[in-house]
């Protein structure tokens, strides 16, 4: 499989832009898949940097119903014509941040999208085509980041804390081998691999996306969490590949902790795995 960051908020050169926000290619065996668009059409404008043609996109999967995640749909749908958009029932609610100043600013998807004949609502597991399934319904085991507390959401009628029931997650297999895609892993990432280990019988081999050890509001994650976070993810002896939210001082905590099982990834990167 090949990766290239298409957005994220670091770039790895001059050459490419970057924003609050995660998109990324993968090109499998025989499919094409954007998962996420960023917060706007820079994704599109990276693409082309990388020499990628985004008419050619199979399947788009939206990570979760924020706009630094599903910004670009419009420009999406605009420049591809063909690929489903693959969201979580839940998606399109209404969705709100705490910024510093003390008001909420809505940060949900451009409601007026849902109707489009495109998109293609998800729940718990849902098989896209052989070895590429989302899951959702994550078991909330251990402590959800702290960042999420300044994240809320509207029901009925009511502003009340975010329970992000509307993030999932991507599973690929191919092989022989499995990679977990995470959008910002808000359900927390050892509650992601835990459930994804029940469903599989054992760990993906490889992982990429944010972890939401960072957010503009509310700072980094505890030290002590980073580091019972690393412990974890180094016994899982998976391939760990980070971006957006986890945060660059959170990152290096890691980093320090994890050595060659993680690795950072800009806009404008590519790997092969």
């Amino acid at each position: 499989m090949i990766i290239k960051t298409l957005v994220e908020n670091t770039a790895l050169s001059k050459n490419f832009g970057c924003e609050h926000g995660l998109s990324l290619y993968i090109e499998s065996k025989d499919r094409k898949i954007l998962f996420d668009v960023g917060a706007s059409g820079l994704f599109l404008e990276n693409a082309k940097k990388l020499d990628t043609n985004i008419s050619d996109v199979d399947y788009l999967i939206i990570s979760h119903g924020h706009f630094d995640h599903g910004g670009g749909l419009s420009v999406f749908l605009r420049e591809n014509e063909k690929a489903k958009v693959f969201l979580h029932r839940f998606a399109f609610e209404k969705y709100y941040a705490l910024r510093a100043n003390g008001e909420l600013e809505y940060i949900g998807l451009d409601e007026k999208l849902r109707q489009n004949g495109r998109m293609v609502f998800t729940s718990d597991r849902f098989l896209i085509s052989e070895g590429i399934e989302l899951f959702s319904n994550v078991t909330q085991k251990e402590p959800l980041p702290k960042s999420n507390n300044g994240l809320f959401m509207e029901q009925n009628g009511e502003i009340v804390q975010d329970v992000f029931a509307h993030e999932q997650n991507l599973l690929i297999e191919e092989n022989g081998k499995t990679l977990l895609v995470t959008g910002c892993a808000h359900n927390g990432i050892i509650n992601i691999l835990e459930y994804f280990c029940e469903l599989k019988g054992r760990m993906p081999d490889y992982v990429i996306g944010g972890f939401h050890l960072f957010s503009r509001s509310s700072g980094n994650e505890a030290p002590e969490m980073i580091d019972k976070i690393s412990e974890y993810l180094r016994e899982t002896k998976a391939k760990f590949y980070t971006c957006h939210c986890t945060g660059l001082e959170p990152y290096k905590r890691l980093k320090a902790a994890m050595g060659d099982s993680i690795d950072y990834l800009p806009a404008g990167s590519e790997i092969t795995i």
